[in-house]
């Protein structure tokens, strides 16, 4: 037997839904590709400072080598029927260019220090600029939270 899907979300309850996610998960699925189109998929960190995401890894590994060639970015968070899709633009950092107390927060967040290793772990600031969110197929309408980098009303 079907379940019947709960009544769709109001947009609001979306909102608040989407926000919770950000402030609570601690790893999200980044997709980026190359210049040449070859896409990678990986599972990383990430903090939600309440506007931007702040995402770790390799310079040396392709999700860092696309971010910083081309900061291009979607971010995929929970299950197929409790989906939030982002899209962003990722600007590459050092740990010098982090505000005080940054590095610090994403650690904890996280439980995930890339200033322990030998080899350069750069940070990746995701501004989001499309931003997505549904549960079943009677929430595609108005799945839009965000558009051009604005929060949708």
């Amino acid at each position: 037997m079907t379940e019947v899907p709960a009544a769709p979300r109001e947009r609001e309850v979306r909102l608040k839904d989407t926000l919770a996610r950000f402030q609570d998960d601690n790893d999200v699925w980044v997709a980026t590709a190359d210049a040449d189109g070859v896409p990678c998929l990986v599972p990383l960190s990430f903090r939600w400072d309440g506007e931007t995401f702040l995402l770790s890894t390799r310079a040396t590994v392709p999700t860092g080598r696309n971010l910083a060639a081309n900061g291009r970015v979607r971010l995929a968070f929970g299950v197929t029927r409790d989906v939030v899709l982002v899209e962003g633009a990722a600007t590459t950092l050092d740990v010098g260019d982090l505000a005080p107390g940054e590095r610090e927060a994403f650690a904890a967040h996280t439980g995930f220090d890339p200033g322990g290793f030998a080899v350069p772990y750069p940070y990746f600031r995701v501004a989001p600029v499309w931003i997505q969110a549904w549960r079943e197929a009677n929430e595609i309408a108005g799945r839009d939270l965000m558009a051009g980098g604005r929060w949708l009303s």
